[in-house]
């Protein structure tokens, strides 16, 4: 059973998940790029999936663990979407809008991290 914060955090990561889809067929039917398409739809969805995998971690170091590559994967959309914001792919509406749903998925996982960490240490 999930409490409530990770029913929040399952929320937020499968919206952000479904934008970056969404954003991936926008540059494959609008802009004709698929590269990069490909590249952001694996690191954006795999947050949520990370995430998926440290709720049924074995032990609170192994959920650390799936966290910790969740928080790479969003770090990683992040720099893909700096690169469509600088090729022009995207517009700044667009590029803050996601920009800021990544900053703050990551701001979440950080959290969570620091959270079982200090935890783990007492």
């Amino acid at each position: 059973m999930l409490n409530e914060k990770d029913k929040i955090y399952k929320e937020k990561f499968m919206a952000f998940a479904v934008r970056i889809v969404k954003l991936k067929n926008y540059l494959n039917e609008q802009k004709h790029e698929y590269n990069i398409a490909d590249q952001i739809q694996r690191s954006g969805t795999a947050i949520g999936a990370n995430h998926r995998e440290a709720i049924a971690a074995e032990s609170e170091v192994d959920f650390v663990h799936k966290l910790a590559i969740a928080q790479k994967e969003c770090n990683e959309t992040l720099y893909w979407l700096e690169l469509l914001k600088a090729t022009d792919y995207i517009d700044e509406k667009l590029f803050n809008s996601l920009y800021a749903d990544a900053e703050e998925i990551m701001r979440m996982l950080t959290a969570s991290i620091i959270t079982v960490k200090k935890r783990l240490k007492k």
